[in-house]
């Protein structure tokens, strides 16, 4: 776990000067016209996409657990993310396929998306960013049972070293009955990978 840090430091003058210094070192001038304020954007910009480090599970959802008898699958398919790679802190983009069994509550469809943000705007790798998922729904609803497949596609792996264009990274987890029953597994897998035409 990563110290505390102060995210307020991300839009200070010293940041900015960090990346100033980075420009420099790589053989441009920070200051020409159009730099002249890419130190200020770049700060903004990592703000954004590592603002998961601020947020917690609880807080995202907040009052948004309600009480339901409801004890088959609900499945929230095709959720976007963006994440930046720990490695190179390049972007991994792709879908979350997350699914879970009540016991007794359900969570607001949305807050499946948000929970999905949470951990995707921090550093990460796609294995750790998948088990986290699965954990937090696994700890904040208390269901039956959690299964998470992500699929991405890695920069890191297209625009350097291997740059293969088409490479996609499936990750997945399961908790509870999708780990121990695989009939329950194998209808999750099915959702995940049928085809529906748009709405």
């Amino acid at each position: 776990m990563s110290k505390s840090v102060d995210r307020a430091d991300l839009s200070s003058v010293a940041f900015e000067d960090l990346v100033a210094e980075m420009i420099r070192r790589l053989g441009d001038d920070p200051e020409r016209d159009g730099m002249a304020r890419t130190p200020e954007r770049v700060a903004k910009a990592m703000a954004f996409l590592t603002k998961g480090y601020g947020e917690t599970p609880e807080a995202v959802l907040g009052e948004a657990l309600f009480e339901e008898s409801h004890q088959s699958m609900v499945l929230v398919k095709d959720v976007e993310l963006y994440s930046l790679c720990e490695h190179h802190m390049l972007p991994f983009f792709g879908k979350a396929h997350v699914a879970y069994i009540p016991n007794g509550r359900i969570m607001g469809l949305s807050k499946v998306a948000r929970l999905v943000e949470v951990y995707a705007r921090r550093f990460q790798v796609q294995e750790r960013l998948t088990e986290q998922i699965a954990q937090a729904v696994w700890d904040t609803t208390q269901p039956e049972g959690v299964a998470v497949v992500i699929e991405a596609y890695h920069l890191c792996m297209m625009m350097r070293g291997v740059e293969k264009q088409n490479s996609k990274t499936l990750t997945s987890a399961m908790r509870g009955v999708f780990l121990e029953d695989h009939r329950t597994r194998d209808e999750f897998m099915r959702f995940v990978t049928s085809v529906h035409p748009p709405l």
